[in-house]
């Protein structure tokens, strides 16, 4: 599995030394480059992504819910710098199938001096998953509150036209559904993390395992917390292959 931390920068919005003078590229990167999440997950469920700009909190929340999106193990980070990243389909389409097995099957298949190393990269990568998470929930907590304001702020803005109004809630809902879909990728994070573990313990018994099931429950209870107040969002969830 890639390091989440390598990625950390691509994905936080942060600058990658692709360019001159370590700039990144125009073409490789733009700062609403995950602005399709919004739009995938409001779509999915047949609404109308709104077309308000994002704001920095909203665009802020859709760089960080990718790196939960991206599925573990899904790409190198320099195939998502240099011309191979491409959209995820959200959760809620009819076609989306996640292989909990699949993170756990190549790590196990990765040669490793000893059964050490396997341990200690998927308790790194659980350990990653939860230095995003502590970066994320705050931004997903503030794009909350501030919706609610916006919410309560409707009732009072003078010659709303339907379009606005649209647009403002269509929003609203797209914030809603970028935190859920992050936080339903975190949940089957988990139950890849659950796998692999429960394959390397039968495999390759080592103390190390202690640690890392100790991590994952810990991950697990905070991917199964509330993440905001809003509304759940009836409808499909991910299906778990394998």
């Amino acid at each position: 599995m890639c390091n989440p931390l390598y990625i950390l920068p691509f994905v936080a919005g942060l600058a990658c030394p692709s360019g001159d003078f370590d700039r990144t590229r125009d073409s490789f990167y733009h700062e609403d480059m995950h602005a399709w999440v919004g739009g995938e997950a409001t779509q999915s469920l047949g609404g109308i992504p709104s077309q308000f700009q994002l704001t920095d909190y909203e665009r802020n929340l859709r760089d960080l819910a990718y790196y939960f999106i991206q599925p573990p193990h899904s790409r190198p980070a320099w195939k998502a710098v240099f011309g191979e990243y491409t959209s995820i389909p959200s959760p809620w389409r009819q076609n989306v199938v996640f292989d909990r097995t699949a993170y756990g099957r190549r790590m196990i298949d990765e040669p490793h001096r000893s059964q050490v190393s396997a341990y200690a990269g998927l308790i790194e990568d659980v350990r990653n998953d939860g230095v995003m998470l502590d970066r994320f929930l705050p931004v997903a907590v503030q794009v909350n509150d501030l919706d609610i304001k916006r919410n309560k702020a409707l009732s009072y803005i003078t010659e709303l036209s339907p379009r606005e109004y649209g647009d403002a809630q269509a929003r609203m809902r797209e914030n809603v559904l970028v935190v859920q879909w992050a936080q339903q990728c975190l949940q089957q994070r988990v139950a890849a993390y659950r796998w692999a573990l429960e394959r390397l313990v039968i495999q390759a018994p080592d103390p190390m395992a202690a640690d890392a099931d100790r991590l994952i429950a810990q991950l697990s209870e905070r991917a199964s917390a509330a993440w905001t107040t809003a509304p759940a969002v009836v409808g499909r969830v991910l299906r778990v292959g394998g």
